[in-house]
C-alpha cells in the first residue's frame, strides 16, 4: 500500500475515534441521550408506528404530525415520577401536606358552592358530597393547582422514555390525542400533573375517556373548566369501581407497640384478611360493626416518634385506593372528608 493511503487511513481512523469518545463523551453528560439517543419525542422511532394507528381510527393526520412535532422532552417528569411522595413519606408527613386548616376550610366553601350537583351526584351515585370534596381537595385544592406540565410533553416523554411503563403511557398519549383532536381543541395547550392527568379531578386520559360525564347537560365533558362535570365524574369512577351506598370507609384500630410480622399491611388490594385474623395478634377494631369473618384491608400508619396507628379499612376504602394506588393518598381522602364533615357540621 503507498505511504500516502497509510497516512490517509490511520488519519481516518484517528478521526473514527475522536468522533466515538466525544459521543461518549457527551453521553456521560446526558444520562437521557445514554438511554436512548432518539430522546425527542418528535423524531423517536415508535412515533410513526402510533400515529399511523390513530390514523386508521379516523383522527386527521396532519394535526396528528403537527402535535407530535410539537411534543417536547421533558426529563424532569422522570425525576418525578421516581420521587413521588406516596413512595418516600411517613404517614404523619404525608398527612400534614393535605391536612391543613385552611384546605379545610376550603373545602367546605367548595360544597357549600357546589350544594345542588353534590346532593345529585349522592342520588345517582350513592357517593357522599364530603368524599368527592376530598379527592378534589387532595388532587387540586379544588381546581386552583391543576398542573404546570403540558400534558402533551409529559405523556410523549413516559410513553418513549419510561423505563418500565412506556406501554401504559402510550396508550394514555393515544386516548390524549383522541379525546383533544376529537373535540377540537389543540393538544398543545392543555396543562396538568407531570403524570399527564387532567383538570379538577386529575384523571388521566383513558379515565377521562371512560368516566367523564356531562353532569350539567351542557353537551360537553369539560373536567377542566367546569367542576360541576368533575363532581358528577368522579362519583362516576368510584360507582364503576364497586363503590357502596351508606358504608363506610374505614374502622379504627388498637394494636401492639410491635408491628405484628405475620400480616401484610398497607397493600392496596381488596379486602382480603379477617377481624379474626387480626384479633390473634392482637389488633382489635374500636368502633363499628365487624364481625369477626369480615374482611378488611390492615393498615399501619408510622408516625416519627415511632407510634404505628392502626386502622382497618373496608370496601370503600379499596375503592379510594382505585383513584391512586396508595394507602397514604386514600387514608388522606378519608381523613379530609370527615375533617370537611365535621366543620361541615359545626355550621363552619
Amino acid at each position: 500500500m503507498p505511504l500516502r493511503c497509510k497516512q490517509e487511513r490511520r488519519f481516518s481512523i484517528t478521526l473514527l475515534l475522536s468522533a466515538l469518545l466525544l459521543s461518549a463523551l457527551l453521553c456521560s453528560m446526558n444520562p437521557a441521550a445514554r438511554a436512548d439517543d432518539n430522546f425527542d419525542p418528535a423524531t423517536h422511532p415508535k412515533v410513526q408506528a402510533m400515529l399511523d394507528s390513530l390514523t386508521e381510527q379516523g383522527l386527521p393526520s396532519r394535526e396528528l404530525d403537527a402535535a407530535m412535532q410539537a411534543a417536547q422532552y421533558r426529563p424532569q417528569v422522570l425525576d418525578a415520577m421516581n420521587q413521588a411522595a406516596e413512595r418516600r413519606l411517613r404517614w404523619d408527613e404525608y398527612r400534614d401536606i393535605f391536612i391543613q386548616p385552611q384546605r379545610i376550610q376550603q373545602g367546605v366553601a367548595f360544597l357549600k358552592a357546589n350544594r345542588k350537583a353534590l346532593a345529585r351526584a349522592e342520588q345517582v351515585y350513592g357517593v357522599p358530597p364530603e368524599v368527592i370534596v376530598a379527592i378534589l381537595g387532595v388532587e387540586t385544592q379544588y381546581g386552583q393547582r391543576k398542573g404546570t406540565h403540558r400534558v402533551l410533553d409529559s405523556l410523549s416523554t413516559l410513553a418513549f422514555h419510561h423505563p418500565s411503563r412506556g406501554a401504559f403511557f402510550r396508550g394514555e398519549l393515544e386516548a390524549f390525542l383522541g379525546i383533544t383532536l376529537g373535540q377540537g381543541v389543540d393538544p398543545t395547550t392543555l396543562y396538568g400533573s407531570y403524570a399527564g392527568a387532567m383538570g379538577y379531578p386529575q384523571f388521566i386520559p383513558t379515565s377521562y375517556r371512560a368516566y367523564a360525564v356531562d353532569f350539567d347537560g351542557d353537551g360537553l365533558k369539560d373536567l377542566w373548566n367546569n367542576p360541576v362535570d368533575a363532581i358528577g365524574s368522579i362519583a362516576n369512577y368510584f360507582s364503576k369501581h364497586g363503590w357502596q351506598r351508606r358504608q363506610p370507609v374505614l374502622v379504627e384500630a388498637r394494636g401492639p407497640d410491635t408491628l405484628p410480622s405475620s400480616i401484610d399491611f398497607n397493600r392496596t388490594e381488596p379486602p382480603n384478611t379477617s377481624v379474626d385474623a387480626l384479633k390473634r395478634v392482637g389488633i382489635e377494631p374500636t368502633a363499628g360493626k365487624l364481625s369477626s369473618t369480615d374482611k378488611v384491608v390492615p393498615l399501619a400508619l408510622d408516625f416519627a416518634d415511632g407510634h404505628i396507628r392502626y386502622v382497618m379499612g373496608l370496601n370503600n376504602f379499596y375503592v379510594i385506593t382505585r383513584y391512586n394506588h396508595s394507602h397514604l393518598y386514600a387514608m388522606a381522602v378519608a381523613t379530609l372528608a370527615q375533617r370537611i364533615q365535621t366543620a361541615m357540621g359545626e355550621g363552619a
